[in-house]
Protein backbone atom coordinates (compact mmCIF):
# COMPACT_ATOMS: atom_id res chain seq x y z
CA UNK A 1 0.00 0.00 0.00
CA UNK A 2 1.62 3.03 -1.38
CA UNK A 3 -0.68 6.00 0.01
CA UNK A 4 -2.19 5.50 3.24
CA UNK A 5 -6.11 5.42 3.59
CA UNK A 6 -8.39 8.47 4.31
CA UNK A 7 -10.01 7.65 7.36
CA UNK A 8 -13.30 9.55 7.55
CA UNK A 9 -17.07 9.15 9.21
CA UNK A 10 -19.24 6.34 7.90
CA UNK A 11 -21.78 6.87 5.45
CA UNK A 12 -24.79 4.85 4.83
CA UNK A 13 -23.51 3.69 1.27
CA UNK A 14 -20.57 2.04 3.41
CA UNK A 15 -22.41 -0.74 4.39
CA UNK A 16 -22.06 -3.52 1.63
CA UNK A 17 -18.43 -2.89 1.91
CA UNK A 18 -18.47 -3.34 6.17
CA UNK A 19 -20.94 -6.10 5.75
CA UNK A 20 -18.68 -7.93 3.38
CA UNK A 21 -16.00 -7.39 6.07
CA UNK A 22 -17.48 -8.82 8.85
CA UNK A 23 -19.53 -11.29 7.18
CA UNK A 24 -15.92 -13.17 6.56
CA UNK A 25 -14.58 -12.47 10.28
CA UNK A 26 -17.75 -14.24 11.32
CA UNK A 27 -17.62 -17.05 9.06
CA UNK A 28 -13.78 -17.94 9.09
CA UNK A 29 -12.45 -16.45 12.81
CA UNK A 30 -13.32 -16.04 16.31
CA UNK A 31 -12.59 -12.17 15.84
CA UNK A 32 -16.20 -12.25 16.96
CA UNK A 33 -18.38 -15.25 18.57
CA UNK A 34 -21.31 -14.38 15.96
CA UNK A 35 -22.45 -17.40 14.08
CA UNK A 36 -23.92 -16.07 11.50
CA UNK A 37 -22.55 -13.23 9.28
CA UNK A 38 -25.66 -10.85 9.68
CA UNK A 39 -26.97 -9.34 6.14
CA UNK A 40 -26.50 -5.70 4.99
CA UNK A 41 -30.09 -4.50 6.75
CA UNK A 42 -28.26 -5.97 9.87
CA UNK A 43 -25.17 -3.93 9.52
CA UNK A 44 -27.00 -0.82 8.85
CA UNK A 45 -29.77 -0.91 11.66
CA UNK A 46 -26.22 -1.68 14.08
CA UNK A 47 -24.73 1.18 12.58
CA UNK A 48 -27.10 4.02 12.99
CA UNK A 49 -28.09 2.27 16.37
CA UNK A 50 -24.53 3.59 17.38
CA UNK A 51 -24.18 7.03 15.77
CA UNK A 52 -28.04 7.84 17.46
CA UNK A 53 -26.67 7.37 20.56
CA UNK A 54 -23.64 9.63 19.63
CA UNK A 55 -20.50 7.19 19.37
CA UNK A 56 -17.58 7.58 16.45
CA UNK A 57 -17.86 5.32 13.44
CA UNK A 58 -15.31 5.48 11.07
CA UNK A 59 -13.68 4.05 7.90
CA UNK A 60 -10.39 3.46 5.71
CA UNK A 61 -11.22 4.38 2.58
CA UNK A 62 -8.43 3.55 -0.22
CA UNK A 63 -8.92 4.01 -3.63
CA UNK A 64 -12.02 4.57 -3.57
CA UNK A 65 -12.73 1.16 -1.40
CA UNK A 66 -13.89 0.60 1.83
CA UNK A 67 -10.75 -1.65 3.56
CA UNK A 68 -11.73 -1.30 6.99
CA UNK A 69 -13.85 0.17 9.74
CA UNK A 70 -13.78 0.65 13.76
CA UNK A 71 -16.16 2.20 16.17
CA UNK A 72 -17.00 2.88 19.90
CA UNK A 73 -19.71 1.49 21.74
CA UNK A 74 -21.44 1.33 25.02
CA UNK A 75 -19.05 -1.18 27.39
CA UNK A 76 -21.97 -1.99 29.62
CA UNK A 77 -25.18 -0.19 30.02
CA UNK A 78 -25.26 0.81 33.39
CA UNK A 79 -24.92 4.57 33.84
CA UNK A 80 -21.80 4.38 35.53
CA UNK A 81 -20.05 3.05 32.85
CA UNK A 82 -21.29 5.85 30.96
CA UNK A 83 -17.31 7.45 30.36
CA UNK A 84 -16.43 3.99 29.23
CA UNK A 85 -16.50 2.60 25.43
CA UNK A 86 -15.44 -0.85 23.84
CA UNK A 87 -13.78 -0.65 20.49
CA UNK A 88 -14.28 -2.57 17.37
CA UNK A 89 -11.78 -2.67 14.66
CA UNK A 90 -12.25 -4.24 11.57
CA UNK A 91 -9.72 -4.36 8.10
CA UNK A 92 -10.46 -6.15 5.15
CA UNK A 93 -8.42 -9.70 4.97
CA UNK A 94 -6.25 -7.99 1.43
CA UNK A 95 -4.73 -5.34 3.84
CA UNK A 96 -3.67 -7.16 6.78
CA UNK A 97 -0.28 -6.09 8.44
CA UNK A 98 -0.58 -2.98 6.29
CA UNK A 99 -1.31 -0.26 8.96
CA UNK A 100 -5.22 0.07 8.26
CA UNK A 101 -5.92 -1.60 12.00
CA UNK A 102 -4.01 1.72 13.64
CA UNK A 103 -4.82 4.31 11.84
CA UNK A 104 -8.90 3.31 12.36
CA UNK A 105 -7.81 3.02 16.24
CA UNK A 106 -5.57 5.81 16.39
CA UNK A 107 -9.17 8.08 14.79
CA UNK A 108 -11.25 6.19 16.90
CA UNK A 109 -9.06 7.07 20.58
CA UNK A 110 -8.83 10.48 19.08
CA UNK A 111 -12.99 11.18 18.32
CA UNK A 112 -13.48 9.14 21.35
CA UNK A 113 -11.52 11.29 23.73
CA UNK A 114 -13.19 14.49 21.87
CA UNK A 115 -16.76 13.25 22.96
CA UNK A 116 -15.40 13.35 26.77
CA UNK A 117 -14.93 9.65 26.83
CA UNK A 118 -12.15 8.37 29.86
CA UNK A 119 -11.94 4.74 29.61
CA UNK A 120 -11.29 2.56 26.19
CA UNK A 121 -12.38 -1.37 26.37
CA UNK A 122 -11.08 -3.86 23.66
CA UNK A 123 -12.38 -7.25 23.81
CA UNK A 124 -10.14 -9.13 22.27
CA UNK A 125 -12.36 -12.63 20.83
CA UNK A 126 -9.29 -15.03 21.11
CA UNK A 127 -6.26 -14.39 23.78
CA UNK A 128 -3.97 -15.61 20.77
CA UNK A 129 -4.96 -13.23 18.59
CA UNK A 130 -1.28 -11.57 18.43
CA UNK A 131 -2.05 -9.05 15.62
CA UNK A 132 -4.54 -7.65 17.69
CA UNK A 133 -2.81 -7.51 20.93
CA UNK A 134 0.38 -6.18 18.61
CA UNK A 135 -2.13 -3.16 17.58
CA UNK A 136 -3.66 -2.54 20.94
CA UNK A 137 -0.59 -2.39 22.95
CA UNK A 138 1.26 0.30 20.27
CA UNK A 139 -2.06 2.21 20.75
CA UNK A 140 -1.22 2.22 24.65
CA UNK A 141 -3.81 -0.37 25.83
CA UNK A 142 -2.52 -2.51 28.47
CA UNK A 143 -3.69 -6.24 29.52
CA UNK A 144 -6.46 -6.06 32.33
CA UNK A 145 -7.43 -9.63 31.95
CA UNK A 146 -8.35 -12.89 30.89
CA UNK A 147 -11.69 -14.75 31.22
CA UNK A 148 -11.16 -18.65 30.15
CA UNK A 149 -12.98 -20.42 28.13
CA UNK A 150 -16.31 -18.53 28.21
CA UNK A 151 -16.86 -18.39 24.44
CA UNK A 152 -16.93 -21.94 22.03
CA UNK A 153 -16.96 -21.46 18.32
CA UNK A 154 -15.15 -23.53 15.62
CA UNK A 155 -15.34 -26.50 17.86
CA UNK A 156 -13.19 -25.26 20.08
CA UNK A 157 -13.63 -23.23 23.61
CA UNK A 158 -11.84 -19.49 23.32
CA UNK A 159 -10.34 -17.21 26.20
CA UNK A 160 -11.43 -13.73 25.92
CA UNK A 161 -8.62 -11.01 26.41
CA UNK A 162 -9.21 -7.70 27.70
CA UNK A 163 -7.64 -4.32 27.56
CA UNK A 164 -7.54 -1.17 28.43
CA UNK A 165 -6.63 2.33 28.00
CA UNK A 166 -7.40 5.67 29.24
CA UNK A 167 -8.76 8.53 27.21
CA UNK A 168 -7.81 12.03 27.97
CA UNK A 169 -7.34 12.64 31.81
CA UNK A 170 -8.39 9.06 32.42
CA UNK A 171 -9.89 8.66 35.86
CA UNK A 172 -7.48 11.55 37.21
CA UNK A 173 -10.39 13.95 38.02
CA UNK A 174 -14.14 14.37 37.26
CA UNK A 175 -15.76 14.26 34.18
CA UNK A 176 -17.24 17.42 32.25
CA UNK A 177 -21.18 16.52 33.33
CA UNK A 178 -20.93 15.10 37.14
Amino acid sequence: MSTPPRIRPVRADDIPAITAIYGAQVSSSVATYEYDPPDAAEMQRRMQALLDQGYPYLVAELDGRVVGYAYASSYRARHAYRFTVENTVYVDADCHGQGVGALLLEALIEACTARGFRQMIAVIGEAANAASVRLHTRAGFRVVGTFQGIGRKHGRWLDTLQMQRALGDGDAGAPFDE
